[in-house]
């Protein structure tokens, strides 16, 4: 069995602590938080695991981490992970798009000898467009969809009446790395998209907000000397948090269990 440790207790974070408590492969030994948090946390969990905020409480490095934090976790917790040689599955991937921290990673995951894992997330074909990349890629397109009330707290707010739309508006067209520094909540998609394909200057991104929908849509299209491809979903969120996607906790789950698993896809 192989030990984990859990970066960030979120929704994702609160699905897989409870999937994985009985896994024959993978056991969550350590979860990461906040100072603040921290107490409260221990109680809730009991002695089946130790929560901490800062890796030097480690006795050694686990085997294996999985984040689900937020950005600000990237940098600071799974860069030092990898260093120490702990692979490491990343599920804030719009953070990538932070000036040289997928640099940053990558040296860090060298140095270390250690793996880091993009999770796929909330969107599908991410194996078929990474495989056709090597063949060569023309176009990327993604398209994320939402109803209006998905891009409340964003700069949506100030190009549209989010709550008296009528018509679906688009609110953003551009790169993916421009679309992950705007929408950073909403940016993990595009980015996965991106960094599978032709890049974060090179992806085009359209963010509707259309009250026609009550899902969120995502749309992937993709051009090149493989072929053409188009990737459309309708994403439910988790049902005891409106705002986090079920397939990107799944996701984030299915990742885990591949670090102990023994036939992987």
């Amino acid at each position: 069995m192989k030990d984990a440790i859990l970066i960030g207790c979120g929704a994702i974070g609160r699905l897989l602590l409870a999937r994985l408590r009985d896994d024959p492969a993978v056991r969550i030994a350590y979860l990461f938080e906040r100072e603040s948090r921290r107490l409260a946390l221990q109680r809730e969990l009991g002695t089946s695991v130790s929560v901490i905020s800062d890796l030097d409480e480690l006795p050694a490095p686990p085997a294996c981490a999985i984040e689900c934090a937020g950005h600000g976790a990237v940098s600071g917790v799974v860069v030092p992970l990898l260093e120490r040689g702990v692979d490491t599955a990343v599920v804030s991937i719009g953070s990538l798009a932070d000036e040289g921290l997928a640099e940053r990673l990558e040296a860090a995951a060298r140095r270390g000898r250690a793996q880091l894992t993009l999770v796929a997330g909330a969107i599908g074909g991410i194996d078929a467009l990474a495989s056709a990349r090597l063949g060569g890629l023309d176009e990327v397109i993604y398209t994320g969809r939402k109803p209006p009330r998905g891009w409340r707290g964003t700069p949506a707010e100030d190009l549209v009446d989010l709550t008296s739309l009528a018509a679906p508006a688009v609110i953003f067209e551009g790169s993916a790395r421009e679309a992950a520094r705007l929408y950073p909540k909403n940016a993990n998609v595009a980015a996965t998209v991106a960094l599978a394909g032709l890049g974060l200057d090179r992806t085009r991104v359209q963010l509707v907000a259309d009250p026609g929908v009550e899902r969120n849509h995502h749309r992937l299209e993709a051009r090149g000397a493989f072929g053409t491809m188009e990737v459309s979903m309708a994403g439910l969120p988790l049902p005891d948090n409106p705002k986090t996607s079920s397939l990107a906790a799944y996701s984030a789950l299915r990742a885990a269990r591949d670090f102990g698993a023994a036939v992987r896809f």
